[in-house]
């Protein structure tokens, strides 16, 4: 077959985010190389008032509109595969339902834990939580995770525990991607198959286009990400009072108020807001590290791989899927987890250890080409495809 026909679907989100990053370079990826890539793209944008709102928790269980509208691309295009991104909260799991009724080979990235948790972050009062794993996720309607909204919430708690109970995630989806190990273990433990979950990581297109020497400038660390408190911005804040180094921000969300506020009264920190992804880049290239202070279990941090193609180790928390991908020694630092002390004296050595820091610059480096870079991620994506599509069907057509 020429030019096989892909189908990728998203739900994509109010606020640009990392999923929505990743799903537009998976379907470049594919076309890149000689696939037909179709898309059928939700986005949230589209739920305007309070209508509106009630029918999208009505339906976030199971559309019957998306389950149908499914059915119909995939009539129209004939797909050899469908490969699902976010689906939360318009596109529902109604769509594996069509796609098995069609009898098309399915693949579902799971990019968080909205799957077994309705936190999504696996995180309650600022700390890890793994109670919904294992047991109901009716607790977390009392204390309101989702938007502070105790309909939305329950909403929330009755897709989980349905499609739970329901086995959907046993016999809907032919093949999961995982993008760590951690995570894939954590889903297990969640009640997935493991015989159906691979691990595939995520990419960037190589920054410094093939360069494996990177001059830097220094003089400076750098935070990237959405400034809300699972980031661990109240974290990396108090640690910088002990810290007489420049730290640069970059940002938006929730926090902002309270980092402009901290960065005011204390001259190290310089707070620069949202940022493009070309100045961030230059930022990273030429920091000394990168600091992700995290308290929840990344699913995987895209930020880490663009620091390790700019050449720059990562200063991080020692839990979950920053621990797997950060090499403690090598390609960065661990800290303890929500402690400033910790995250102050790691950051204090990687100070006074210019050479150090370097070296591990340069692992960090070889990292992201040795893993991280669309050339690599092709291959692995490839063979999930023709394994999924061999074990549905028999034959693979590429």
């Amino acid at each position: 077959m020429r030019n096989p026909k892909i189908l990728m679907v998203h739900n994509r989100y109010q606020v640009h985010g990392g999923e929505d990053v990743v799903f537009e370079n998976e379907k470049n990826l594919l076309a890149f190389n000689s696939f037909s890539v179709s898309e059928y793209v939700v986005t949230n944008t589209s739920i305007n008032g309070f209508l509106d709102q009630v029918k999208t928790l009505k339906d976030v269980k199971f559309s019957e509109q998306q389950r149908r509208i499914i059915s119909e691309r995939v009539s129209l295009l004939n797909p050899c595969l469908i490969h699902a991104h976010n689906i939360f909260p318009l596109l529902t799991p109604s769509i594996f339902h069509a796609c098995q009724d069609a009898g098309v080979p399915v693949v579902y990235t799971l990019h968080n834990f909205r799957n077994l948790c309705p936190t999504a972050t696996l995180m309650d009062d600022g700390k890890i939580c793994e109670r919904s794993l294992q047991a109901s996720s009716w607790w977390t309607v009392p204390k309101r995770v989702y938007r502070n909204s105790l309909i939305g919430t329950a909403a929330l708690a009755y897709m989980v525990d349905y499609h739970k109970s329901k086995g959907t995630w046993q016999t809907h989806v032919d093949r999961y991607i995982a993008l760590t190990e951690f995570a894939k273990a954590k889903f297990i433990a969640g009640g997935f198959p493991a015989d159906k979950i691979s691990v595939k990581p995520n990419f960037i297109e190589d920054p410094q286009k093939g360069n494996k020497i990177i001059e830097k400038k220094g003089g400076y660390a750098v935070f990237v990400g959405r400034l809300s408190e699972e980031k661990g911005l109240s974290i990396l804040l108090e640690a910088w009072k002990a810290i007489n180094y420049p730290l640069k921000i970059i940002g938006d969300g929730p926090m902002k108020s309270f980092v402009e506020k901290q960065s005011a009264n204390n001259l190290n920190i310089q707070f620069l807001g949202f940022q493009n992804t070309s100045t961030i880049f230059y930022l990273l290239q030429n920091a000394d590290f990168m600091i992700m202070p995290s308290t929840w279990y990344e699913t995987f941090g895209l930020v880490m791989i663009e620091a390790f193609a700019n050449g720059t180790p990562a200063l991080v928390s020692n839990i979950g899927s920053m621990a797997e991908i950060v090499s403690d020694g090598k390609t960065g630092l661990h800290f303890e987890v929500g402690n400033p002390d910790s995250l102050a004296e790691k950051a204090e050595y990687l100070i006074l250890h210019p050479k150090i820091t370097r070296e591990m610059g340069v692992n960090s480096r070889q990292e992201y080409l040795q893993k991280y870079t669309p050339e690599i991620n092709i291959e692995i994506l490839l063979d999930i495809y023709r394994q999924t599509i061999r074990v549905k069907k028999g034959v693979c057509p590429f």
